[in-house]
């Protein structure tokens, strides 16, 4: 990634993408300690447009904030920084990423006197499990890591350190053949992937996990929106493991996994083992969104501007 052509906005300013560098005693390589966001721009007929830019950067805020770490820049700066991430680079559509990170004055475990950096970088990044991930489904299996406990690691906070977890759940997963790991609670209820959030469909219901151990995700927020437009009642409740097995369809959803559908887990296939129709129904409707194609959400959009 370090080797490419492209510019990167660092701390209020426009660096060539190969100058954009931190020193090794950086607190936050050494510690963990910053927040993160993942964002997508798409080509719409209007130009590239990022999707939910707002929510994202609110989020990164509260994330920021939960951490105790002081954001140097207000959101109209980092809406700027955002947005013209995708024009300098050439991007007709991307992903995005904005970073909040703890620099090198200071070595240990308190990093009062660091100072906060933030990052924005794009690039051009296609389906996340692959394009056919998205058409055929995926294979995942439940993670022997639970996800965090929320007086462990405050899970409101998209944290750089969080996913320390996630690592060892999907090379676990992946080492045994599947496509992607999900992850319980420390009661043994389902929480979420090792990147995504969980829905299933049971008898016409849209069911999801109480989101107590999982990340308030975005493109979660929008399917419910989604579901409602389509008559689909959802509902979010402790989800255990042997309901998933039984489910009708399974799917995840993210910024990066966008709407995957799940076809087996713990190699037990998932309905008739091939994507659901209410699963098809929701991506539809999430890559009309996306791509400018329903007038109802055009408020989802942010376009990107011509530096």
């Amino acid at each position: 990634m370090q080797d490419k052509d492209g510019f990167i906005w660092l701390d209020g300013q426009w660096l060539p993408w190969r100058d954009a560098k931190v020193h090794v005693l950086t607190h936050t390589l050494h510690y963990g300690y910053g927040c993160f966001e993942g964002l997508r721009a798409y080509a719409t007929p209007a130009g590239p447009a990022i999707f939910r830019l707002d929510e994202h950067l609110k989020r990164l805020e509260d994330s920021a904030h939960i951490l105790a770490i002081e954001m140097p820049f207000d959101r109209a700066a980092l809406t700027e920084a955002c947005r013209q991430a995708v024009a300098r680079n050439g991007l007709a559509s991307g992903y995005i990423r904005p970073l909040v990170f703890l620099g090198a004055e200071k070595i240990g475990v308190d990093p009062a006197g660091a100072a906060t950096h933030v990052m924005v970088a794009a690039w051009d990044w296609g389906a996340y499990l692959g394009q056919s991930a998205l058409d055929n489904g995926i294979r995942v299996r439940v993670s022997s890591y639970a996800r965090h406990h929320p007086n462990v690691q405050m899970c409101r906070a998209k944290a750089i350190s969080m996913y320390a977890n996630s690592i060892l759940a999907v090379r676990e997963a992946r080492r045994d053949g599947y496509d992607e790991a999900l992850l319980l609670d420390t009661e043994g209820y389902i929480a979420e992937g090792s990147s995504e959030n969980l829905f299933l469909v049971r008898d016409g219901e849209l069911l999801q996990p109480e989101t107590t151990s999982a990340l308030d995700g975005i493109t979660r927020r929008t399917v419910c929106t989604l579901a409602g437009e389509l008559g689909l009642p959802v509902r979010s409740k402790r989800i255990t493991r042997d309901e998933l097995y039984c489910a009708d369809e399974v799917f995840l959803t993210g910024t990066a996994a966008e709407i995957t559908p799940v076809i087996e887990v713990d190699r037990r296939r998932i309905g008739n083992g091939r994507p659901g129709p209410l699963t098809r129904q929701l991506q539809q409707a999430f890559f009309a969104c996306v791509r400018g194609e329903d007038a109802r959400h055009a408020d989802w959009l942010t376009l990107a501007k011509n530096h």
